[in-house]
């Protein structure tokens, strides 16, 4: 593998190749070129060859990439090739949904232990984790080599959870809370907020035909 810098926006897009892989997997195609994921995804083959060069030569001139071998390289690099383990805090309905997770992944990536603070939560049931006390992270982190922490708690609870993930050694933190917050530079965080999407997504709606032309751009 290469070592040059790989931007955000090629990890990003990493996955959403490996979806598409998958898929061609599942109807038994047996090899792709980048022009037919051009088309699928509505993107330059030109950007797809690049992305997957950083990584290496996957192709073959004339007959494009073996999808099989594509999927196993993408999720080598990755690194789902591998289990890794994710706790989750908060055991509300996002929780549950996220938990759910487990059932339909055919990656190694698992939420294997569930926390919440709330004493009615503590002991229940969510997709066969038993939800245990926030007091227990820390060693239940360490114990089964938790890496990714998952926060589904309102906002004013948020930087205390990411608190105790970066005390308790974890490496990334995924965000669901509408909260910014701050952990070391070391620490990977992603923030998922609905409500951020959400109103960016309504900028759009009927937004070219609204006839605005005294909109101010930058």
């Amino acid at each position: 593998m290469k070592h040059a810098k790989i931007s955000e926006a090629v990890v990003r897009r990493l996955p959403i190749y490996l979806q598409v892989l998958n898929d061609l997997h599942s109807r038994e195609i047996q090899t792709v070129s980048s022009q037919e994921l051009g088309v699928k995804l509505d993107l330059n083959p030109a950007q797809i060859r690049k992305d997957l060069a950083y990584f290496g030569e996957f192709g073959r001139k004339g007959i494009g990439y073996d999808v099989i071998y594509l999927i196993e390289k993408i999720r080598q690099i990755l690194k789902v090739n591998q289990t890794i383990k994710v706790a989750l805090v908060g055991a509300g309905n996002l929780g549950h949904a996220l938990c759910n997770y487990n059932k339909y992944s055919k990656d190694n990536m698992k939420i294997t232990a569930v926390f919440d603070i709330h004493p009615e939560k503590i002991g229940t049931n969510v997709n066969n984790l038993v939800v245990m006390p926030m007091d227990e992270l820390a060693r239940t982190v360490k114990e089964q080599n938790i890496r990714i922490g998952i926060i589904t708690v309102p906002a004013y609870e948020a930087q205390n959870v990411a608190n105790q993930f970066v005390a308790a050694g974890v490496e990334g933190i995924l965000n669901f809370a509408p909260a910014i917050l701050r952990v070391p530079e070391e620490v990977r965080i992603h923030n998922a907020d609905f409500t951020k999407e959400l109103l960016g997504l309504a900028y759009y709606l009927n937004h070219e035909g609204d006839g605005n032309d005294d909109a101010i751009v930058d």
